[in-house]
């Protein structure tokens, strides 16, 4: 057991580090990867496409609140180029809180398509793509020493994921990241980047999240991660975008192939439940319930509406027998006198 737990925690290691033989398109693509990592074809995979009509609000959801994101020390960070990514080194001193346990940072990198191709990122809302995507990854550490250990163990990560648009500034604190990728254009290049405050890589709010039950979206796609996906998104300049998606690349200093297209298709949801802190605004009711609503409000008014007409009719037809009996009072008392 001891041998198995070790070599599942090698696997990690090497699957991180670029080092097992796998990408994502092509004989060794994403199609092909439950062959040699069988949990990628498990029942709980990621990323998933979030259809918001069939999510379930939950009020005690949490606020999630990131520590230290604004102050991540004076020590520089690491940025590398694994063959599959670029990824930064992130300080322990930075954890979340609103989960029941501890989930302290340990590293963020970026997913993204290529020049002029309208998607890039994992996870879509309603079977929207976004140009990019950034997940920052946390692990329990109140229950185990490190990631590659939390890795293995259900919950024992969680990961948010923050959809990025085009705007139309640059945005700084990416901008911390990006500006350093030419010091890494080949895969197993790494340079030093200096701390930053990387609060501007969220977006501005945070109450607003969808939470779910899923994988790594890469081998070994360890169904482990508790994931938290922002409704708001976080913004580029289009010259960013294009940094990423021209700068890097998958090889050593050989043959060059562009890095890009470094993303996985949405996976089934396979009855999993896909809550949100926030009531969705057009998605309480499917259509089916909205068109019902909208004859059901239709008929109450048109009930309303003769309930009046007849309530209407009922009083004047009072007030003309009233009137009649008035003139007939006033002629009988004239024929009297």
């Amino acid at each position: 057991m001891l041998f198995f737990t070790l070599l599942l925690e090698v696997l990690w290691i090497l699957a991180a580090d670029g080092g097992q033989h796998w990408t994502y398109e092509g004989p060794h693509g994403q199609d092909h990867w439950p062959a040699s990592y069988p949990e990628c074809g498990g029942n709980a995979q990621s990323p998933i496409d979030i259809p918001t009509d069939s999510v379930t609000f939950d009020p005690e959801l949490p606020a999630l609140q990131p520590h230290g994101y604004d102050q991540p020390g004076t020590e520089p960070l690491d940025l590398h180029n694994n063959g599959h990514t670029v990824q930064l080194s992130l300080p322990p001193t930075l954890y979340l809180e609103g989960f029941p346990r501890r989930y302290v940072a340990a590293q963020l990198h970026l997913h993204w398509g290529q020049k002029g191709s309208p998607g890039g990122s994992e996870h879509q809302i309603n079977s929207e793509a976004t140009a990019a995507e950034l997940h920052i990854v946390h692990y329990d550490s109140d229950s185990y020493n490190n990631l590659s250990e939390a890795a293995q163990k259900p919950q024992g990560l969680a990961v948010l994921g923050i959809l990025i648009e085009v705007g139309e500034t640059k945005n700084p604190a990416y901008e911390h990241i990006l500006s350093h990728l030419h010091e890494i254009r080949h895969k197993d290049q790494k340079t030093s980047v200096p701390p930053f405050n990387l609060r501007g890589l969220l977006p501005q709010q945070l109450g607003q999240f969808f939470r779910y039950n899923g994988s790594l979206t890469t081998p070994p796609c360890y169904q482990s991660v508790l994931w938290t996906v922002f409704s708001g998104r976080a913004q580029i300049s289009m010259g960013q975008l294009e940094m990423l998606q021209e700068t890097l690349f998958s090889t050593e200093e050989g043959p060059s192939k562009l890095l890009v297209q470094n993303y996985r298709a949405p996976q089934p949801l396979n009855q999993r439940t896909v809550f949100a802190s926030f009531i969705q605004v057009g998605s309480i009711y499917t259509t089916g319930e909205m068109l019902g609503l909208g004859v059901g409000i239709l008929a109450g008014c048109l009930c309303l509406l003769l309930a009046v007409y007849f309530i209407a009719r009922k009083i004047r037809k009072k007030r003309l027998r009233s009137q009649k009996s008035v003139v007939f009072t006033s002629a009988r008392a004239t024929t009297e006198a």
